[in-house]
């Protein structure tokens, strides 16, 4: 009980010591023992180091997880499983439950029907979406942000420790300093001088710690620089397998339009009067699928070879998308090449006329992204 009582008023009278030489320090009283340059240099640089890889993992853990506090409650729950050292369940993605409430929408209003038949479709390729977000977000996890975190919570922790007990021994220098001036004794002196000579080698040796641990920052920096190749790698992949599962949907609806559309507006054309179907002078058939026959009440179809470009109006287009003519009515088109697109009088508004060189042919609005 002794011993606990002496060394807390020791370790008192330590900390009294170093407050006091820290506050004189600060108002300019007392001299203060300087880091050498190079050591200086890898603080600022670790300190730097800390900072924005903080930055970043914090803006990256936005990024994956946009909303901390959702109604799954989502960032708390992976905090109780980080705490107990437990396995994070793998969890529905919000693309993977939107696909599951699509199609049991559809069993409601009818997998038969048009809209039916669509929500199923679509549904599916939502799911998918989100399967490759959940598979995106795994990877980057893994690759990417427990390296940040063991860094943040590891090799930094360490180095700030080390830190903190640098700068206590450079404190305790000063003070042995400050000691050995005012001694005036040669007893006294002498005493100084001996607590100076053990306070400069803890001194040094603290300051040779932490200069090796700071030097490790640039293998940090290595490790990272490979994380964030992975990173990306990861993303691109993703945004890919996005685009491929976008593309199919495309290419289903599109070509499931023929038999869903004119269905679901016969109802309507019906009971309005207005005829049912693309008018064939409009060059309004659907994609992928030929425009349906002329009746003799109706005009004749539009020639594409008797079509003449305005002098006015013609415009540049970039093809967004592969799409296949479906007759010689139409033109077939190459992902990301340009084309001029012009329409023409009584023309369907989801088609325009589209010029490559000397070919030519109806083209889907759709599947451009007009440019001027």
């Amino acid at each position: 009980m002794d011993f606990n009582v002496k060394k807390l008023a020791s370790d008192a009278g330590v900390f009294f010591t170093r407050a006091v030489q820290f506050t004189e320090e600060k108002l300019g009283q007392a001299e203060k023992t300087e880091l050498d340059a190079h050591l200086e240099n890898l603080i600022a640089r670790g300190d730097c180091t800390k900072n924005w890889t903080e930055k970043i993992f914090r803006q990256t853990e936005v990024l994956l997880q946009p909303n901390p506090i959702d109604h799954t409650g989502a960032r708390i729950e992976e905090f109780f499983y980080e705490k107990l050292d437990r396995k994070i369940p793998t969890r529905t993605t919000n693309g993977e439950l939107l696909g599951q409430y699509m199609q049991d929408a559809a069993k409601d209003f009818g997998p038969g029907t048009p809209y039916g038949s669509t929500l199923i479709t679509v549904g599916e390729y939502q799911k998918k979406l989100g399967g490759a977000e959940r598979e995106f977000l795994q990877a980057s996890a893994v690759s990417f942000l427990t390296p940040l975190r063991n860094f943040l919570e590891g090799d930094w922790r360490t180095i700030s420790k080390e830190r903190r007990l640098l700068e206590n021994r450079r404190l305790d220098l000063d003070v042995c300093k400050a000691r050995l001036k005012k001694a005036k004794l040669a007893e006294a002196k002498a005493a100084a001088e001996q607590e100076l000579r053990v306070a400069q080698t803890e001194f040094d040796r603290q300051a040779e710690v932490t200069r090796l641990l700071l030097e490790g920052i640039s293998s940090t920096h290595v490790n990272h620089l490979r994380c964030l190749h992975e990173f990306v790698e990861a993303q691109a992949a993703y945004y890919a397998q996005c685009h491929k599962h976008m593309q199919e949907l495309q290419k289903e609806l599109s070509s499931a339009n023929g038999d869903a559309f004119p269905n679901a507006f016969a109802v309507n054309a019906s009971t309005s009067g207005i005829s049912a179907g693309p008018s064939p002078l409009s060059g309004g058939s659907i994609p992928g699928h030929p425009a349906a026959s002329s009746s003799p009440l109706e005009p004749a179809p539009l020639k594409i070879e008797e079509v003449k470009p305005p002098a006015t109006g013609t415009r540049k287009a970039k093809v967004l998308y592969d799409y296949d003519a479906a007759d010689t009515s139409e033109l077939s088109l190459l992902a990301d090449e340009l084309i001029t697109v012009y329409t023409v009088p009584g023309m369907d508004p989801d088609w325009l006329i589209g010029e490559r060189g000397n070919q030519k042919g109806k083209v889907p609005v759709t599947y451009l992204e007009l440019l001027s």
